[in-house]
């Protein structure tokens, strides 16, 4: 027996968007709030709603990236419960977290939204890709990389247009409503795919000024009469040592410095003024090569280069928007940075 708020409901009236994995009322007549308490869901549906909740370990969050109001989500959570007849959530004021049952089911429930959302590709593969695609990449390379490579993409696929976040705080994928995005460096993520898109050549270099002041080091054993500019992690405050690759195994030491900054900004804006030695990505630093400003030292001395990754969300299916633009991506960042 169903519970009272799972009322059937004219399906003539509801179309599944696919770009947010949501269900939308298109009646001109009657709003989506109307038919909170006797709204029915197609079995899949609520599947994926279980699937979010569990992802945001929040109701409201939740809610808040599938576009529909909170009671509805609440709703149908308790109609999926109803059907199995088995608790999967625990509830709590602060956070929502899974029973045994509500974990052993949603690891279920990705393979069947998976083997859906591939059953529903079939026939669209060569479609043009259309939609809105939401990416987050790291400060400089959207604003050196891609974002004045984006009228190529767009230019070759009118139907796609591109929310581009430039930050390098960690965003979350489901929580914010992100397709995807590009990483640099280890990767703390966990239940995301990662697609490897190369890898970020290191170089040293110093100012001519400094060089001038202080010599050139040849090798890392003089770098202790040198000075660095010090670059503390953003996240853990821990400032990086010095890197170089020896005999095929990485190495490290400190290398003194008066100053220590936590932005790529400020690092090179050091480096240009004396102020030390500096390792950063050689596309970082290109038009100051070119023009005089800083020169590379110790080049077979370099640092591991360090690995560019896209990360999309656990289902195998992607979007053929999101198919086209990785590609496109995996091209330009090996084109623009190897």
């Amino acid at each position: 027996m169903r519970p009272r708020h799972a009322a059937a409901i004219d399906w003539h009236n509801i179309v599944y968007n696919s770009a947010i994995k949501t269900v939308i009322l298109t009646s001109p007549v009657r709003k989506y709030e109307q038919y909170e308490s006797d709204l029915h869901l197609d079995r899949i549906d609520l599947f994926r709603i279980f699937a979010r909740v569990v992802e945001c370990s929040s109701f409201t969050r939740a809610a808040d990236t599938l576009g529909m109001p909170r009671s509805s989500v609440s709703a149908a959570v308790l109609e999926l419960e109803g059907r199995l007849g088995a608790r999967l959530l625990h509830r709590t004021t602060r956070k929502v977290s899974t029973t045994q049952d509500g974990a052993a089911f949603y690891d279920r429930c990705l393979g069947l939204i998976v083997d859906v959302d591939e059953a529903e590709s079939l026939f669209r593969q060569t479609a043009t890709p259309t939609g809105t695609l939401r990416i987050d990449v790291p400060g400089r390379i959207g604003r050196l990389i891609i974002a004045p490579a984006l009228p190529e993409f767009l230019e070759a696929y009118p139907g796609i247009d591109i929310h581009l976040g430039v930050t390098d705080r960690a965003v979350n994928l489901v929580e914010e409503g992100v397709d995807c995005v590009l990483r640099v460096g280890p990767l703390t993520d966990s239940g995301l795919i990662a697609r490897p898109v190369g890898e970020l050549p290191l170089i040293n270099v110093a100012s001519p000024a400094y060089l001038e002041r202080h010599g050139t080091p040849e090798t890392p054993d003089e770098l202790s009469a040198h000075w660095a500019v010090n670059y503390a992690s953003p996240s853990s405050g821990r400032v990086e040592d010095w890197e170089w690759i020896e005999d095929g195994m990485l190495r490290s030491i400190p290398v003194p410095g008066r100053v220590t900054v936590n932005s790529a900004e400020a690092y090179i804006a050091c480096c240009l003024a004396g102020l030390g030695l500096i390792q950063i990505p050689a596309y970082d630093v290109k038009r100051h090569l070119e023009a005089g400003e800083l020169v590379e030292v110790m080049a077979d001395q370099r640092a591991a280069p360090m690995r560019m990754t896209l990360l999309y969300s656990h289902r195998r299916h992607l979007s053929r928007r999101l198919q086209v633009f990785a590609d496109w991506l995996e091209k330009l960042l090996k084109r623009q940075l190897l």
